[in-house]
């Protein structure tokens, strides 16, 4: 088997992120500000692109189109968060992100979940393009045969 990341199976998250609040993160009520749970699902969006190589060129780059956030609780400090993306919808520009955003040491503290819309779009032009090849694989659950290899 190659280091290329694969489609998670049926059900599976598509990534999941680790990521530590910070105390700069806190707001005046001492608890984690409500804008930074996009910041929190911004970097979480973008260690998943990473991961998987292709996510990125100069003629295709991904805007978000749309955003909704469901806060469940107040987040506070210190606290170590895991991020889980699955894909909610795939389209031929876009794809939409579901997340889920939990304390790392007891997955049924919920902080957030609800999703994210992303399109990839030709910076030169502002238009629409398709999605990459890596992000619509990988975006995909894997099928039975794919996972008994």
């Amino acid at each position: 088997m190659s280091g290329q990341a694969t489609a998670p199976p049926p059900g599976a998250p598509l990534f999941t992120a680790t990521i530590a609040v910070r105390w700069r993160d806190l707001d005046a009520f001492n608890h984690v500000n409500n804008s930074t749970y996009l910041t929190y699902l911004e970097e979480s969006r973008l260690q998943w692109m990473q991961s998987m190589g292709d996510a990125f060129a100069s003629s295709a780059m991904p805007v978000l189109a749309a955003s909704e956030l469901n806060y469940r609780r107040p987040i506070a400090w210190p606290a170590q968060l895991q991020v889980a993306l699955s894909c909610e919808r795939l389209g031929n520009s876009s794809i939409t992100i579901g997340h889920r955003m939990v304390d790392a040491g007891d997955a049924q503290v919920v902080y957030c979940d609800g999703r994210v819309v992303m399109v990839w779009i030709d910076p030169a032009t502002g238009k629409p393009v398709p999605l990459p090849p890596a992000v619509r694989r990988l975006a995909q659950p894997a099928t039975p045969t794919d996972t008994a290899r």
